[in-house]
């Protein structure tokens, strides 16, 4: 979805000739807006690795190095946390704050202990960085307290969120999907319907997606930003993404360049692969298309979301399967063992991910000439979609 905002310039016809000070006002917000969209640009660049892009907007605007994200997490934070050495030693060269907090007060030093990047920790160290903050990188496998009991984090009240000029993303048997603002920035709200928000079930699974969601914290999953659980209608507000869902990105573009298509796997791959992170592993059953969020209308970040179908499970032993729902998710990106109502593990979560790339590099969905349920029956049977695009070289096609 792209934003309809209005143009703070004048057309350049020459039919309106701002006075001095509604120009002034203009240029500054136009600054301002570029300033903004360089943030989201220093943030990116570091999580891509590209130390030159990161050194050249530096040297253009030595501020970029403070940037922060929705989490409160400095571009040091980024590259602490992938191990990017090179970047980290660009960052405090330009005076990067090596002790800077997010926002669970985890230094870039804490998050390079976490994910054991061995360089970086020894680079902050000689900065004078200091390991600190409750939470520890996210990271680390150790468990996580249920955080319903203690809501002062994260509850939200309904006052704080303004609808007045909130646009539909999304719709559900359960609710709906609306962008809202919240405290100034664009949110996006799944509110459940009043009607339903006194349906046993259906609050047991919203607290469930909320009991998920509040412990996640990764570049590549939809961030949580706080929900509404002791007033009707019951809300779950996470960030607001700019570039819509990848189906949509997809029915307007058909088949993607394999370039973009194998960044895009990527990204999705990443966020996966935390999900599925042991011991506390959880499995998404309902990747597909319509789950995975673009962060912008560049296209070139994917974060995976909704997890109301989510399971999380505590692994004992790696090889372990679990009797959990058959036929949970969306027929066309199904697994044969869900279909089949089989007991099954996270590898189903890796069957729709090979789905999706298919889709990514065909254009069309997979089994795009069956029904959803009929497709599921033939891969269950021992079929798969049949690869045609010609554009992509044999290595990747194997």
């Amino acid at each position: 979805m792209s934003d309809s905002g209005g143009s703070s310039g004048y057309s350049a016809t020459g039919e309106e000739h701002p006075s001095p000070a509604a120009g002034a006002v203009g240029r500054e917000k136009k600054k301002e807006k570029t300033r903004l969209s360089r943030k989201s640009l220093i943030l990116w660049h570091t999580h891509q690795n590209d130390a030159a892009a990161v050194r050249k907007l530096l040297n253009e605007d030595r501020s970029l190095v403070h940037a922060r994200d929705y989490d409160n997490r400095t571009p040091l934070h980024v590259a602490a946390i992938h191990g990017w050495v090179d970047i980290a030693k660009c960052l405090l060269e330009h005076e990067a704050d090596v002790n800077a907090q997010d926002r669970w007060k985890n230094t870039p030093l804490a998050d390079a202990e976490g994910a054991k990047r061995l360089d970086v920790i020894e680079l902050l160290k000689s900065y004078g960085g200091i390991s600190y903050g409750p939470n520890g990188s996210h990271f680390e496998p150790k468990p996580v307290p249920p955080p319903l009991p203690n809501k002062c984090d994260w509850e939200i009240e309904p006052h704080e969120l303004d609808f007045s000029n909130s646009v539909l993303i999304g719709k559900g048997s359960f609710g709906e999907i609306r962008k809202a603002c919240w405290r100034g920035t664009p949110v996006a709200v799944k509110r459940i319907l009043p009607k339903l928000s006194d349906d046993r079930l259906v609050i047991q699974d919203f607290r469930h997606e909320v009991n998920l969601l509040v412990k996640l914290r990764h570049p590549n999953i939809v961030q949580f930003l706080g929900a509404v659980t002791e007033k009707k209608p019951l809300m779950l507000i996470t960030e607001y993404l700019r570039g819509g869902d990848l189906y949509q990105h997809l029915k307007e573009k058909g088949a993607l360049s394999p370039s973009t298509a194998i960044n895009f796997a990527l990204d999705i791959a990443r966020g996966i692969a935390y999900l599925h992170s042991e011991p506390n592993v959880i499995i998404h059953r309902d990747l597909k298309p319509r789950n995975i969020l673009l962060v912008n209308s560049s296209a070139d970040h994917l974060k995976v979301g909704d997890f109301g179908l989510s399971k999380l499970i505590k692994v004992q032993h790696s090889h372990d399967v679990y009797k959990m729902t058959g036929e949970t998710g969306s027929y066309r990106y199904m697994a044969p063992e869900v279909f089949n109502h089989w007991k099954y593990d996270k590898k189903v979560d890796v069957f729709s991910f090979a789905m999706i790339l298919y889709q990514m590099l065909e254009g069309d969905p997979p089994m795009s000439n069956y029904e959803p349920h009929e497709a599921a029956r033939y891969v269950a049977e021992g079929h798969r979609p049949i690869f045609r695009a010609k554009d992509f070289i044999p290595e990747l096609r194997e």
